[in-house]
């Protein structure tokens, strides 16, 4: 891969991985609730599963959704019951005086495996892949998964600092509910554009 396309491929996981999106909405209400500490797990299994989503289309998952339609409707309609129940989960979330009053945050694998039915995930894996790694050989496609991993954590953190500085201003229950709803209906938002397109 030559420098300028290395630093395209920098570039486009520096965007996709830190705008708004299921991934960064979640760590946000963590952050919120949880604090920093205790949300650590959770950006670690979506940087890693970011990274393994991407090996997994680039060793071919692209070619299944040509060969087999059906799949990424099915994939569509797991990610929608997935993210309404991570909305739920979000809507009820702890207490300003700790998550022992309910709710807990998601844990690595939690993390890891809500990648494979995130849509933003899919669509990032899917653009990185067509354009960074169009030969799909095993050293391109690990260096797109090692770019995502390796720029994740630093800038997924800047949502769940964002979110822990807003617990100074969610100290009362109203307000920390209010939040929490309000997070839950954007993360279900976020599947608006899924709802609309095919394969993206």
């Amino acid at each position: 891969m030559t420098y300028a396309l290395l630093t395209a491929l920098l570039a486009f996981c520096i965007v996709s991985t830190v705008t708004p999106g299921p991934n960064n909405m979640m760590l946000m209400a963590s952050g919120a609730n949880f604090g920093y500490r205790r949300t650590v797990p959770h950006m670690l299994g979506i940087s890693i599963g970011v990274a393994v989503l991407v090996l997994g289309v680039g060793a071919g998952l692209m070619a299944l959704f040509d060969l087999w339609p059906l799949s990424y409707t099915l994939l569509k309609v797991a990610a929608v019951l997935y993210m309404l129940w991570l909305a739920w989960k979000i809507a009820h979330s702890a207490a300003p005086d700790g998550a022992s009053a309910g709710g807990k945050p998601l844990t690595f694998l939690q993390g890891a495996g809500f990648q494979w039915v995130n849509p933003k995930a899919w669509s990032m894996a899917l653009t990185a892949i067509t354009v960074y790694a169009p030969d799909r050989t095993l050293a391109s496609v690990a260096l797109v998964g090692a770019t995502f991993a390796l720029v994740s954590v630093p800038l997924i953190s800047l949502w769940v600092v964002a979110g822990q500085q807003l617990k100074r201003w969610l100290t009362s229950p109203a307000r920390l509910r209010g939040f929490n709803w309000t997070m839950a209906l954007l993360l279900v938002a976020s599947l608006y554009p899924v709802l609309l397109t095919g394969t993206e």
